[in-house]
């Protein structure tokens, strides 16, 4: 019987030397391999500048800060997401609104969205679930269509004008559409780069901001920097210069860096990222392939000009309860195959029943939870393990 785990990551001789040289070149927290990490990130999504920090979370919650949301303030997400995409929204002290699904869809509801908006509406953060884009022509057309009411509170929300868009690019590091690459459609969009993820740096994520917007990327980065290290004026890097150890702390601040160890993982698999995706497409068109007609629905990897960075290969059980899904999910475990879930809708969680939201508001997201499983997907996966991987799909669903 084989044994397939789900997500491992794959590390080659590349990754660990990259490391080692971090470690024998005495910079191991912030500092040459990270910045070199940044600038590689902004090249490789088509945007001016990124910034890298220990986790997408980390990221989309500094974003959130640096666009001054705050208490008073509203920001809406799926409610068919995982737990980072809401909590920053928490923790900034923002009201926190969920929106239901497309019936049949991973998406936010379009008219939904465009109704949950309000006057203190300051963000809304799409989901690129399984690193496919979210629909964001049909995102901006909302929030231009809501202006009227977006009153700005300062000088980076009047520059931007309406609802910022902050994307949660966790999965969709390398999704192309229209030529361009996830990290340029969003106002802002944040990336991970966590063990799990297409392109991993062990923790660690990214935040890229469009450059349409022709925003002060200098004065930007600079803020991200001051949030992420205590509000220091100056990094250890700056502060090696000869005579350089001078510094101020502007504001009380919070400790979320990317160091040099995570940086250099991260530049060997961006090296070898192309060949990562291709790998990944290969096994999604095997997978649809293998799967066509035996009542398993799957996520759209592949559109018209547009193709995601097939992150999670996500099923639909057509026709199966949620007690039968997790009957099969037990039974592929018993031969060998780990599977998944994604995602328990938010309001399903303690935490958000906490926070006053009921799944009952939130009826196609529950349908669409209900009998979705997810099937391993990484670029050490290979076509024999595909292949058995949808013979004992096949043989779980015959039996029920």
């Amino acid at each position: 019987m084989r044994k397939i785990p789900f997500s491992p990551p794959d590390i080659t001789e590349e990754e660990i030397q990259e490391v080692c040289q971090a470690l024998r070149s005495g910079w191991i927290t912030t500092g040459p391999k990270t910045k070199e990490f940044e600038r590689q990130v902004a090249a490789f999504c088509g945007t001016d500048r990124a910034v890298c920090l220990n986790s997408a979370t980390a990221c989309l919650e500094m974003t959130l800060r640096i666009l001054g949301i705050g208490p008073g303030d509203e920001v809406i997400t799926s409610a068919y997401t995982y737990t980072a995409s809401a909590s920053p929204v928490c923790h900034v002290g923002a009201k926190l609104v969920l929106v239901d699904t497309l019936p049949g869809s991973y998406e936010m509801d379009p008219e939904k969205l465009a109704a949950a908006i309000t006057e203190r509406t300051k963000a809304v953060i799409p989901v690129d679930i399984a690193g496919i884009l979210a629909d964001y022509d049909t995102i901006y057309s909302i929030v231009e269509s809501k202006k009227g009411l977006f009153t700005p509170a300062n000088d980076l929300q009047k520059k931007i004008g309406r609802v910022a868009v902050v994307a949660d690019g966790a999965h969709s590091f390398g999704a192309q559409r229209h030529g361009k690459r996830s990290g340029c459609f969003a106002d802002f969009t944040t990336f991970s780069f966590h063990a799990v993820k297409n392109l991993t740096t062990a923790e660690g994520g990214a935040a890229t901001w469009n450059p349409a917007l022709a925003l002060d990327d200098e004065a930007i980065y600079k803020q991200y920097m001051l949030l992420s290290l205590h509000g220091q004026s100056k990094d250890a890097l700056a502060k090696t210069k000869p005579g350089a150890w001078e510094y101020d702390i502007v504001a009380p601040l919070y400790k979320c860096n990317m160091t040099d160890i995570m940086a250099g993982i991260g530049l060997a698999q961006l090296r070898r990222y192309p060949g990562l995706l291709e790998k990944r497409y290969k096994l999604v068109r095997l997978y649809n392939e293998l799967l066509a007609g035996c009542g398993v629905e799957h996520a759209p990897h592949f559109r018209e000009d547009e193709v995601s960075s097939c992150h999670l290969y996500l099923t639909r059980l057509t026709g199966k309860t949620m007690a039968q899904r997790n009957a099969i999910i037990e039974k592929m475990a018993e031969q060998g195959v780990a599977t998944n879930v994604h995602y328990k809708p938010l309001p399903l969680l303690t935490a958000y029943k906490d926070l006053g939201f009921d799944i009952a508001d939130y009826p196609c997201a529950l349908a669409q939870f209900e009998n979705e499983i997810t099937l391993p997907l990484y670029s050490t996966l290979t076509e024999e393990d595909v292949r058995y991987i949808c013979q004992t799909l096949k043989m779980c669903l015959q039996d029920g």
